[in-house]
């Protein structure tokens, strides 16, 4: 574990722990601010964050960053965005349970430094490897879950959105829940 953001990114920036690092363009380390209370994990790098080096930049991540706006969040300002896997699985295929094994301890290092209050997991993938193995994201997201004092939520992926708009009303009211969330317990989130 790294005690220092530099050198945690750094050191992340150089990994080639896992297949993954020798056919990325771009290492995704995350985004945002690093005092942030709310963490978005999703789970791994498309083509154009791996192209860009930024997580959520494509379609997916302007669906994404239009959703935040809705609720004051901004990429920028108020939150931070960070992969289970740091670099592209070919073909955007999901992330291997090998691979998310040897990238797990760069976002565990990154939310111990983070210390967020609320973890947003943004699809299945994430989900099942940060709250429970066996959620039902279709079921069970935007229902919040305790672990260690950080509350986690699940939210549809914004891919899934794009690949089925009539879900996109039952993921905004995750994202209503999640500002009320914020709005009772963070401190620097809203600025009222």
């Amino acid at each position: 574990m790294y005690d220092n953001w530099e050198e945690l990114k750094n050191n992340c920036m150089n990994c080639r722990k896992c297949a993954l690092g020798e056919t990325r363009t771009n290492l995704v380390f995350g985004v945002g601010n690093p005092n942030a209370e709310v963490l978005f994990i999703g789970e791994g790098p498309g083509e154009q964050e791996d192209l860009r080096g930024e997580p959520f930049v494509g379609r997916a991540g302007q669906l994404l960053d239009k959703m935040l706006a809705v609720i004051d969040l901004d990429r920028n300002k108020n939150i931070y965005i960070a992969n289970m896997v740091k670099c592209r699985p070919p073909k955007n295929r999901d992330p291997k349970p090998e691979e998310q094994e040897q990238c797990i301890n760069w976002l565990r290092n990154q939310t111990k430094l983070i210390r967020p209050k609320i973890i947003v997991c943004l699809g299945r993938i994430s989900a099942s490897k940060i709250i429970k193995p066996d959620i039902k994201i279709t079921r069970e997201h935007g229902i919040f879950f305790e672990r260690n004092g950080t509350l986690l939520m699940a939210t549809l992926h914004p891919a899934a959105l794009l690949r089925n708009p009539n879900q996109k009303p039952e993921a905004m009211k995750d994202y209503f829940k999640l500002r009320d969330k914020i709005r009772e317990i963070c401190d620097h989130t809203y600025t009222e």
